[in-house]
């Protein structure tokens, strides 16, 4: 009975790994075909998928996603999120499940626009902080700075520059962005994984979390209930504010490719309006799709304040509700620039 149990359970060993070989063998006979030239198509485009059946497979039915999304073969776009995507293929046949996917990578259908602006007010900046976010709350300008042992975060008073109240991070820690939502403030480290939230008014740190798949922490705004928080990359993840999970992201693209280095951002009328690293100029991102609308040049802001062997790139950028401008400044800049924007 025994020998006999153990040549059923071999036995049915056989076929189930037969079965799953079989499986990922067929995977190999189809190919997902599309209109997307070289991989790239741009949002206002209808996406058009066909099956390639390299041995003629006779199979019950087919199903194809996009981006998780249920679709047709003749598919409109102008919904779908920007940058890479993936189409999965599910087949069914001879009581087998074949997956197959391929990947398109979606454009946006305009050039960004070129903006400039004026200069409203010029305020005084603290010359040392390394600014990494600046955020306004009740008409007073909250900051986060960087560099070890260096980073800060800060209540001033943006009119004359005095530090209202201020706390140290911890050595280890490297401050960045920061966002202000239900009288809390949300502060990011920059490769420590590490988030930190503190009570608005007190500055009393009253718990931290982790980061998901977004590995570094850069830029942070909110809107809606919702936190949006960039890492460096194209990518720009939507959070949940009470458990702080990454639940989902939008990419950053223009009509011809990704656009890296998504640093501060702050939300601005249904806009993110996000500093690149190491540029001195501002994306305007639809914040649904992640397509670029404009770029606002602020190059020349550099050349007004104290040139110094430390003075380095913009950084940080603030609407402020009260005044309905916007505050811009950078690292080590001696100030702070209240422009508005002209297209």
């Amino acid at each position: 009975m025994n020998t006999f149990k153990h040549l059923a359970i071999i036995f049915l060993s056989i076929i189930i790994i037969s079965c799953g070989s079989n499986s990922a063998n067929l995977k190999n006979d189809f190919l997902i075909v599309t209109n997307a030239e070289k991989g790239n198509i741009s949002i206002d485009e209808t996406l058009k998928i066909s099956l390639e059946n390299k041995k003629n497979h006779k199979f019950d039915s087919i199903t194809y996603t996009l981006d998780g999304n249920k679709i047709k073969e003749t598919s409109e776009l102008k919904n779908s999120k920007l940058g890479k995507q993936v189409i999965e293929a599910t087949i069914f046949l001879n009581n087998e499940k074949v997956i197959t996917t391929t990947a398109i990578t979606i454009l946006n259908n305009q050039t960004p626009k070129v903006y400039t602006y004026n200069i409203l007010n010029e305020y005084p900046h603290d010359i040392t902080s390394y600014t990494q976010g600046i955020e306004f709350f009740n008409d007073t300008l909250y900051e986060s700075t960087g560099q070890y042992k260096e980073s800060k975060l800060r209540k001033v008073d943006y009119k004359t520059g005095n530090i209202l109240k201020n706390i140290n991070l911890a050595n280890e820690y490297f401050g960045e962005g920061l966002t202000i939502l239900n009288n809390k403030i949300y502060q990011l480290t920059w490769q420590s994984g590490t988030g930190l939230i503190y009570d608005v008014n007190t500055f009393e740190k009253q718990s931290s979390f982790k980061y998901g798949n977004s590995k570094e922490g850069w830029g942070l705004c909110n809107f809606n209930n919702v936190i949006y928080k960039s890492d460096g990359t194209e990518n720009i993840w939507l959070l949940d504010p009470e458990t702080l999970i990454e639940e989902d992201y939008i990419q950053v693209y223009t009509n011809k490719g990704k656009i890296v280095g998504i640093n501060e951002m702050e939300w601005i009328d249904g806009k993110i309006y996000a500093n690149r690293y190491q540029k001195d100029g501002v994306a305007i991102i639809n914040p649904k799709n992640g397509g670029v609308f404009g770029v606002i040049d602020f190059s020349p802001l550099k050349k007004l304040v104290t040139q110094h062997d430390g003075l380095d790139v913009l950084n940080g950028i603030a609407y402020n509700p009260k005044t309905k401008t916007i505050f811009v400044t950078g690292k080590r800049w001696d100030k702070i620039f209240e422009v508005e924007i002209i297209e």
